[in-house]
């Protein structure tokens, strides 16, 4: 019995241990921000030296993230069937996610692990986000994009939000129905999509 009883006191110790670990990440993530569904007006990417200006429009808040390349394993975009967007591996979040017709700017946040961008694109009737069918290279079709945030600590298109920073476009949208979009491969149909609607 008493060869036991290190075994048991080792065990409990890496308990307590882990338990400990996941209360202090659990209050880290909550002290910055990170369960928070988008960043705040005011609120500078931690480690970026950047923030948006004083946009123009509506502004959409859009959260941009993943759980990193570690625990995400290799990307399979040319598999069948609907990807990873059930797991939440990665995710693209808008706030709020209906504004009226006209100037709308869009902040992104990248909150992940990984470069990601925003593209903004039409819906046609009858299709919903999400039902784009991916190429080869794991992206969907560009054409009719409206605008895109890529550029990291600033406006348009460049070569991805990088983890940390924020990126932002202002463009015109008539009423309708747009998806934003993250078209880098695979992230797509890992559910980097949502719907914005646009009213009158």
């Amino acid at each position: 019995m008493s060869a036991n009883r290190p075994r048991g006191r080792l065990l409990v110790a890496g308990a307590v241990a882990a338990l400990v670990l996941g209360i202090a990440t659990t209050l880290l993530f909550a002290a910055t921000g990170a369960f928070r569904g988008s960043a705040p007006a005011a609120w500078r990417a931690p480690g970026a030296h950047c923030s948006s200006p004083a946009l123009q429009g509506h502004l959409v808040d859009v959260t941009v993230g993943d759980m990193g390349p570690g625990m995400m394993g290799r990307p399979h975009w040319r598999a069948p069937g609907p990807g990873w967007q059930g797991m939440g591996m990665m995710y693209l979040r808008a706030t709020p996610s209906t504004v009226p017709a006209g100037k709308v700017s869009l902040r992104a946040v990248n909150v992940g692990a990984l470069p990601h961008e925003v593209m903004v694109l039409p819906l046609s009737a009858g299709q919903a986000a999400g039902e784009r069918p991916t190429r080869a290279d794991g992206r969907v079709n560009e054409a009719g994009s409206l605008g895109e945030a890529s550029r990291s600590c600033g406006a348009g298109a460049g070569h991805g939000i990088a983890p940390g920073a924020m990126a932002w476009t202002t463009v015109t949208l008539q009423p309708g129905r747009y998806e934003l979009v993250c078209n880098v491969p695979g992230h797509y149909i890992a559910g980097m999509y949502t719907e914005l609607d646009v009213t009158r």
